[in-house]
Parts: structure tokens; sequence; C-alpha cells
């Protein structure tokens, strides 16, 4: 069976049932009306230059019967290229293209042929499409003037009332305009095969990070965006993050391949942050930092709005080469909630599952109903890790209050990790740890369960170090490390090529083994 995902007026997303991790059980072909349309071995596939409002029946030997689903209407279709734009990578096509989407009706869809459009930031606004295809491509503005600088907050003159705009890495501080840049706007669809690069290299963006004072651009920024969709498009190169919706509801990224070299710096795929019902499904990512992070803003954020990370679903998806394939924080002062990973390959990532907190976040970041499930893990370093200890990215990371052992009060600042639950895994070629899990003694991760899952190392594996935290030992080969946890569940976890203890545990509060 297949499940459509998505549609849009010329595209469309379908999924293959199956308890399968990214590939699908061997290549097929899909016919579109009868006709050969698409072949791939992958358990999302996606078909575009559809029509509009259209009726089509998909057929595949392998799949039984036919299945039949619909485009969308649309308003119109505008050619960019009627308001001037050239796409020969050398002109400036900012004026053109921003023309073209604050002309565009209620519903209608801008194409872009092929060709390079170098722009600077472009401001979307709702009830729009823009078309992406094979072979075009919009091209970011090595001029580092053009990004405007957005204040992180501002007050309303007349009421006194504040309005948050900018961000970075948690905190309302000014930031660059990103290169895609929405705020307050809905319904926004991004569709295509073609290209949107950051072009950071050529503006220098990664060169000395430390000394920018203003946040980076990000490629993507939605605030406060609700029914975003984005699908198909292969994005590269940000100065930073690369698709950052913020404080935003009902969000999309499917069938998306997003890339940046692997030293290169902050250049994390996708994080969600503070954003209600995030689907990531059928995306690949190599970056040079985490894959996905999921984030809810440090303290004074998640103090002043209590939103959490809620309901977000990761399937189908491959990530290679990040610190991590899916993190939660560091910055998860508002909490993470609800979060479902599963059907996912993870491929020579520093971890698996990442947890990165601290005292400091406050007692509103909570992390609680986490799942993995089904998961293929390859050279990944240490598959799980979650780390209450972090000393990075903070003025006091180095302080006794954040690595001290001892049992501090729980107060205001003292974050909660809940329920975890890790079925279903097999963790090829580890190297510094299978499991590395290490809560506050005055408040213990709450419940670990792994279940059915085999760790295996590489003969080859070298130390490092698991975690990021004062004094963390270099790491090679061992087991499953458990320290401050209530209730520790393991059922049916086999360890191959293990230096040592296979379990290493303390302050257990209850184990169960089976």
């Amino acid at each position: 069976m297949i499940k459509l995902l998505f549609t849009s007026s010329t595209s469309a997303c379908f999924e293959w049932h199956n308890d399968l991790p990214y590939y699908k059980d061997g290549e097929y072909d899909i016919y579109l009306d009868g006709k050969p349309v698409y072949r791939g071995n992958t358990n999302v596939f996606s078909l575009f230059d559809l029509a509009p409002g259209k009726t089509y029946t998909i057929t595949s030997p392998s799949l039984d019967g036919s299945f039949e689903f619909a485009t969308k209407s649309e308003s119109a279709a505008i050619n960019v290229r009627d308001f001037g734009a050239v796409g020969d990578g050398i002109t400036d096509d900012t004026v053109a293209v921003q023309t073209a989407i604050n002309c565009l009706p209620r519903g209608a869809r801008l194409y872009f042929p092929k060709g390079t459009y170098l722009v600077a930031p472009l401001c979307l606004k709702s009830h729009i499409t823009l078309d992406i295809p094979e072979g075009a491509r919009l091209l970011g503005s090595a001029d580092r003037s053009r990004y405007p600088v957005i204040p992180g907050w501002t007050v309303d003159m007349v009421n006194g009332e504040e309005h948050f705009f900018g961000v970075w890495e948690g905190n309302a501080v000014p930031m660059h305009q990103a290169l895609i840049f929405a705020e307050y706007a809905e319904d926004i669809t991004i569709i295509g095969k073609g290209i949107i690069d950051g072009n950071a290299p050529k503006a220098g963006w990664w060169i000395n990070v430390k000394e920018q004072k203003v946040g980076r651009p990000r490629l993507m920024f939605f605030n406060r965006c609700e029914s975003i969709h984005v699908h198909g498009i292969h994005a590269c190169d940000a100065a930073s993050w690369q698709m950052h919706p913020y404080f935003s509801k009902e969000v999309d990224f499917l069938d998306m391949f997003i890339s940046a070299p692997k030293d290169s710096p902050n250049t994390d795929a996708i994080d969600p942050e503070a954003c209600d019902r995030v689907d990531i499904i059928g995306c690949r990512f190599s970056v040079g930092d985490d894959c996905i992070a999921i984030k809810s803003g440090k303290i004074e954020i998640g103090k002043k709005f209590k939103t959490p990370a809620n309901r977000h679903t990761i399937r189908n998806c491959l990530m290679e080469f990040g610190h991590g394939a899916v993190t939660l924080g560091s910055e998860m002062a508002g909490g993470v909630t609800n979060l479902t990973v599963n059907r996912c390959v993870f491929r020579q990532t520093d971890r698996g599952l990442r947890i990165k907190t601290r005292r400091g976040r406050g007692k509103d970041a909570v992390i609680d109903g986490v799942v993995f499930e089904n998961i293929k893990m390859e050279g990944v370093l240490t598959p799980i890790v979650m780390n209450m200890w972090y000393n990075c990215c903070d003025p006091d990371r180095n302080s006794e209050y954040v690595w001290s052992r001892k049992a501090l009060p729980v107060d205001d600042r003292t974050p909660y990790l809940g329920a975890f639950t890790f079925r279903n895994m097999i963790c090829e070629d580890c190297e510094a740890a299978a499991c590395y899990c290490d809560g506050l003694p005055e408040q213990p991760i709450e419940e670990i369960t792994v279940e059915n899952i085999i760790f295996t190392f590489s003969p080859y594996a070298k130390p490092s170090r698991p975690a990021m935290r004062e004094f963390m030992e270099e790491f090679c080969r061992k087991g499953m490390y458990f320290d401050n946890v209530r209730k520790l569940v393991i059922n049916n976890v086999i360890l191959k090529g293990v230096i040592g203890d296979e379990l290493i545990i303390d302050h257990i509060g209850e184990l169960i083994r089976k």
C-alpha cells in the first residue's frame, strides 16, 4: 500500500507502508495514467510537473491494484521572467522576483524556468506557491550588505506591547534576514526539484563565525507562520541553519535533500523551534552540524511564552555526517513533547539521538514522550546520548553550577527529562559507546526503555567523547552507560565487541531486565 502525504497544484508526495528504514525492499516502477514516470528504491517518492486540479491514477508492479489522487487547483500560474528576471546567475534578479511575489494573487504559483536567479533576501506572503523545478536555482547574493538586520524584538509605540522578530540560538537578538523569509504568514508552499543555494562560502559567512556580532542568515526562516510546506527542494550552503521554522504551526518538510560541507559551522539542516506539528518525512541530510535539532528557546523565551516543541514526526529520513542525527536542545527551555522518530537511517553521524540540556534551562524545559523505533544506524559513534551537563553556547557553560556532581536544589532553573523509548534498532560499527545517558542527581531522567536492539562495535574504533560536558573522558567500545535514572528497562538487547562491562550503571532507582 501507499499513502498520499501531500499534494500541491503540480506535485505530489507518497509513502510506502512497511517497517523498513528509509529504503524499500528493492527497486520499483511507478506508472501515472499508464505511463512510466518514476523508478526508485526509497519508501518516499514524489511526482512533479503535474497539471493543476487534475485526477491521476498510479499503478505499479509493487502495488496491489491502483491508487487515485488529485492535485489542487490554483488561481494563476505566473512566469517570473515576465517580471524581468533574467536567470543568468550574474544579473541581480532580486527586484524582479520580489515584485512578482508581491503581485501574485491569492492561490497563485510563481514559476522559475531553468536558470540561476541571483537574489538577495526575498520576503514571502500568504497563500502563494514558489515552483522551482529541476534545472532552476535560487542563488543567494554574496554581498553581505544585502542581508538586512532584523531586530530581536521591538516595542509598540502606542501600547508598549513587545513584538518578537529575530533570534539566534534561542535568544531574541538581532539577526540577518534569511534568504527566504516570512513572518506572520500562512499557506506558503515551496516545491520542485530545483536548488536554493545560500552561497555561504563565496560570501564568507563561514569565516571567523565567533567574531560576527549579528546572527548569520538562515536559508529559510518562518516566524509565527502556519501551514508551511516545502517539498522536493535541494537546499544547500546556508550561512547558518538551513530550515528554521520559529513559533510556527503545521509545517512539512517532504522528500528534500539538504546539504553542506562536513566542516561548515552551524549548518544544521532543519531546526524547528517552539513549533507545533512538524512533519519531516522522506528527507536526506548531509551537513556540518546536527541534521535535525528540535528547540524551544533559552530560559527567557521559555519562561515568557511557555511554548514547547510539540507533535513532531520524523520518518523515513537518511541522515549522514552530522554531529547528531536527531538532537533535542540545547535551547529547549520551553520543552519538547510528543516526538516520534521512525524508519530512519543514521549514517556516520557522531550521535543518533542527542539530548543536550543542563542546569539553567529552567523548569519549563521538559522533554517527554520521545519514541525511536525501526532505526538503522551505521558507523554512529554513540547511538543514544542523553546529556544533562551540556557545556556549550552559554557564558556560564563552564561554571561549577553546570558541572557540579552534587545534588543541588530543584528550583526554577532545573530541567526535566521524562519517558524515552528505543526499540527495534540495529546499530552497527559503533565506536565510543552504545549509550551514554547522564541525568542530574537532583533530577534524574524519569524512565528509559531500550528493547530489541543490537549494538555492534567497529574493530577499528577510536576513542572519543560521547557527550559535551566538563571533565568528559574519552570512551572506546564501551557498553551502555546510565547514571541518575529513576527507572531503566532493558529487554532483548545484544552487544557485540564491547570492551569491559556491557552495562555500566550508577544511581538507578529501578532496574528491570528481561
